[in-house]
């Protein structure tokens, strides 16, 4: 399973390769803060969904039965 750090590295190389010091500027951080989250973990969800802004993207959390492989509980869209 990827971190934090290296899914959003994934998802900004599959986003045409933006930067982490772009990624920051783009979610009103400078390079250094963002560095440091990456470094502690420590993103709050509405962090993460500037980052899913900035990469033009929706994030969505889900907490996934361990026995059955889906969703304990999935909105409906």
């Amino acid at each position: 399973m990827l971190d934090v750090r290296n899914y959003i590295k994934h998802c900004c190389l599959n986003r045409g390769g933006i930067t982490e010091a772009e990624l920051a500027r783009r979610t009103g951080q400078t390079p250094q803060n963002m560095n440091n989250k990456y470094k502690r973990n420590t993103f709050k969800v509405s962090e993460l969904e500037k980052v899913a802004d900035a990469l033009n993207a929706d994030l969505q959390i889900l907490f996934i039965d361990r026995e059955t492989g889906k969703p304990i509980y999935k909105e409906e869209q």
